[in-house]
Parts: structure tokens; C-alpha cells; sequence
């Protein structure tokens, strides 16, 4: 952290004669669940990436790691919980909105163990006003190893 990617070059190094300012693009402000996601250690720390989302729907995916497993060799269920919801905050936080979870529940169907590949659908069901439900479906290949259901609530704009 901190040290510049070998492929990342300065304006400096690329016009070295040039005495002209340097322009620079505009840096795009992130919103939503970028924003979020961009901010979240987390779910970073976890692996977990960000496949595709759009408003009102998210797609992620996590590899189970061996941090992730419980005493009988199984991921907990924690973690499960904890990517589900994930997924569910890249759902329904929509540009410029500040969305959080007001509560949310899973259903543990399969279990999953250290390796497994896992991906996260979650898709809106309804909104209204300031409140919205959202379901995901935790997948492992073609079998489905969870579901949850989150509730959201959109706070108010800062002052």
C-alpha cells in the first residue's frame, strides 16, 4: 500500500521537457455502492468481489477460506450471513443514496467447506419510499447452499 503500481506512470515521467501545466482528468466521485463497497474493509478483507450490480440488483462472489471454517470443518455461518448481506448492500444502495440494512435473515440450506467457490444474486423485491426488501441466493455451482431476505431503509440526505 502506498507504493505506485509498476504499470502506473506521473505526467512528470511521460513529458519530461514539457513546461506546459499538466491537465488532468476529472477523478469520478463514487456513489452508492461503489462508494460503499470502495470503503468497506470488511468485506474486502474477506475476498469478497463485486462481480456486477445495478440498481436494484447485485451479483458477488467469495472463495471459502480456511479462516472461514467452523469446529466441524464447515464454513460458519457467519461468514455465509455476513456475504449475503454484502451483496444485499450492493442491491440497494442506488447512486447518491445512503441505504442500510434495518434487518435480515437466512435460511442455511447446504453446507460449504474451505475452497468452495460461492456466488451472491440478490435482486430487489420491493421498494417503497424508504424502506425496500431484497432477496439473494447464495450458490455453490448449481446448488443453492443459502437464502436471505434483508430489509433496507434509505436514510435521510446529510445536512
Amino acid at each position: 500500500m502506498g507504493e505506485p503500481a509498476h504499470d502506473t506512470t506521473t505526467a512528470e515521467s511521460e513529458t519530461p521537457n514539457d513546461t506546459s501545466p499538466t491537465e488532468t482528468a476529472p477523478i469520478e466521485e463514487l456513489t452508492g455502492a461503489a462508494a460503499m463497497f470502495a470503503n468497506d474493509r470488511a468485506s474486502q478483507h474477506l475476498g469478497i468481489t463485486v462481480d456486477d450490480h445495478g440498481p436494484g440488483w447485485a451479483q458477488c462472489s467469495m472463495t471459502v477460506t480456511e479462516i472461514m471454517t467452523n469446529g466441524h470443518d464447515i464454513t460458519h455461518g457467519g461468514y455465509v450471513f455476513l456475504f449475503a448481506d454484502t451483496t444485499f448492500a450492493m442491491a440497494c444502495n442506488y447512486p447518491g443514496s445512503i441505504t442500510v440494512a434495518s434487518g435480515g435473515d437466512i435460511d442455511f440450506l447446504k453446507p460449504t467447506y474451505l475452497g468452495d467457490e460461492l456466488v451472491a444474486r440478490g435482486h430487489e423485491i420491493v421498494k417503497q419510499g424508504r424502506s425496500g426488501i431484497y432477496d439473494v441466493t447464495v450458490t455453490r455451482g448449481d446448488d443453492i447452499i443459502a437464502t436471505y431476505r434483508g430489509r433496507s431503509r434509505t436514510l435521510p440526505a446529510r445536512k
